[in-house]
């Protein structure tokens, strides 16, 4: 029985068992290294460094990135200023062109002398007209006015020996303009050559 209470010799396992040459020739010192290194969590320092590192010697990638980026920043500020101010005028248009028939009967009432004098009616039709100036509406079309087509409408026409080119006689309706763009034509009398 003592026998059997021996401990039989286990032999050890080889030390090149399972190992390649190449592992086989690292230090344990270097792969203990390894695993720290491996093994180790980024720091906020070492994400700082990371990033002190890109800032003072930028990758041609992101430098590419940040002017695309900023192109197109600025590309979006421009159109939607530009979209803004169109609004903008759209907006005043749409307003003052309700307001055009008001005009016309006050041009039509100054024309029979009812805005005379300093009367409650003058003084706001002297506000509105000045309201509509402000907002940029010009109005255009007065007698002796060389004819436009573009500008004028004619809806009566009289030959006269006295004007070499069709000229404005009479403004039936004032037209009105916003800025660049022409809200309506002026309905004109026009004289023509004989």
């Amino acid at each position: 029985m003592a026998d059997e209470n021996e401990n039989p010799q286990v032999p050890e396992p080889d030390a090149t068992d399972g190992v390649t040459d190449a592992e086989a020739s690292v230090t344990p010192e270097e792969l203990i290294d390894g695993v720290e290194a491996d093994e180790r969590e980024l720091t906020v320092e070492d994400i700082l460094n990371a990033a002190n590192a890109e800032v003072d010697d930028p990758s041609d990638e992101h430098l590419a990135d940040l002017k695309r980026v900023t192109a197109e920043y600025a590309n979006y500020r421009r159109r939607t200023e530009a979209n803004r101010e169109l609004e903008k005028e759209r907006a005043i248009g749409a307003t003052v062109s309700v307001l055009l028939p008001v005009l016309d009967d006050l041009d039509r009432a100054e024309k029979h002398g009812d805005l005379e004098g300093e009367s409650a009616f003058a003084t706001i039709a002297a506000k509105l007209r000045a309201s509509v100036e402000r907002l940029g509406l010009a109005k255009f079309g007065e007698p002796g006015d060389v004819f436009d087509p573009q500008k004028h409408e004619a809806i009566f026409q009289q030959p006269s020996p006295d004007v070499e080119v069709d000229t404005v006689a009479d403004v039936v309706e004032t037209g009105y303009t916003l800025g660049g763009t022409q809200l309506r034509a002026a309905k004109v009398v026009v004289t023509t050559p004989a």
